[in-house]
């Protein structure tokens, strides 16, 4: 749930909600701008969908969801598709309370299911924000979870089938498509298994400099670290987090630390505090790397740490 509510935030940014529709919906190209973006009824059958936006295309609009999922679910197109029915039907029903009150001619058909002629209804879209650990293993169509079992090929042919589109974050290689910080937010969780890529990637591009506090929070929901987990990124320019100089402010306090108790203990003792206080935190050759220790006398820290 907590994923749930941090994804909830985070993508109540319009330019993030737009990024997404671009990068995966468009193909990366530039078509949906923030400014195209506007709220959407939510509710369905008395449950509140966490994501959805009515999303302007020249003269029309399309409603696009999208979705955030932890585990898979073995049923999901069923689920999509109940989503999408709700939406038609919803704005069915609202057609057909005009149409009725209408003083038009119409034809019996028209006036009789509330629905003219010339009546369209908007499309629906859902993009399903897949962060699970394992890769997706669930079905992404309807036909995949129905039991087809001699049923006949000409009767198959007949059977409506509805595509999800899934988008696997952790095994997504062309986050570039992106232009807004979602591109850093999916490659922070693409690296999260992973403490050193994770902590490469964090000291390696500016952007960690300067986060904003929602998309700093969501990251760190998927972070394999409790230690790194539980940093207070400080406050860098305009109000951002920088997750960067916290991290360097967490090695230097150690630093310090082990200085402190270095005076009556000795250097090499005093570097072994150090390498120990950041074990877990970054990674192994990292704490060699900066305490100024052997890897292999790291390593022999987790046995007696």
């Amino acid at each position: 749930m907590k994923k749930d509510i941090g994804w909830k935030s985070y993508l109540r940014d319009n330019n993030r909600y737009a990024d997404i529709i671009n990068g995966i919906g468009c193909a990366g190209k530039q078509l949906v701008k923030a400014s195209d973006l506007t709220e959407a009824d939510t509710e369905e059958k008395g449950k509140a969908r966490d994501n959805l936006r009515k999303v302007a295309f020249g003269m029309n609009f399309a409603i696009i969801g999208i979705e955030s999922q932890e585990e898979v679910d073995y049923k999901f197109p069923l689920r999509l598709l109940s989503y999408d029915v709700e939406q038609y039907q919803k704005e069915a029903s609202a057609i057909g309370k005009n149409v009725r009150k209408s003083k038009d001619s119409l034809e019996a058909g028209e006036y009789l299911y509330g629905f003219r002629k010339t009546d369209r209804l908007h499309p629906q879209v859902t993009i399903a924000l897949y962060s699970g650990k394992e890769p997706w293993n669930g079905p992404r169509n309807l036909k995949e979870i129905l039991n087809l079992t001699d049923i006949p090929i000409e009767l198959q042919s007949m059977i409506q089938d509805y595509r999800v589109h899934i988008v696997d974050i952790r095994r997504m290689e062309h986050t570039e498509l992106f232009h807004t910080d979602v591109k850093h937010v999916f490659d922070m969780i693409r690296c999260s298994e992973d403490k050193q890529r994770l902590l490469a990637l964090i000291m390696n591009d500016e952007y960690y400099k300067h986060m904003d506090e929602d998309a700093l929070e969501l990251v760190t929901l998927y972070t394999n670290s409790q230690e790194l987990l539980e940093i207070q990124a400080v406050d860098g320019e305009g109000g951002k987090k920088d997750m960067c100089k916290a991290i360097r402010d967490l090695i230097e306090d150690s630093k310090a630390e082990g200085r402190e108790e270095g005076r009556e203990e000795g250097r090499e003792e005093a570097q072994l505090i150090v390498a120990k206080n950041l074990l877990g935190i970054i990674s192994d050759e990292l704490i060699a790397e900066k305490v100024g220790l052997p890897l292999e006398k790291v390593k022999e820290l987790y046995i007696v740490a």
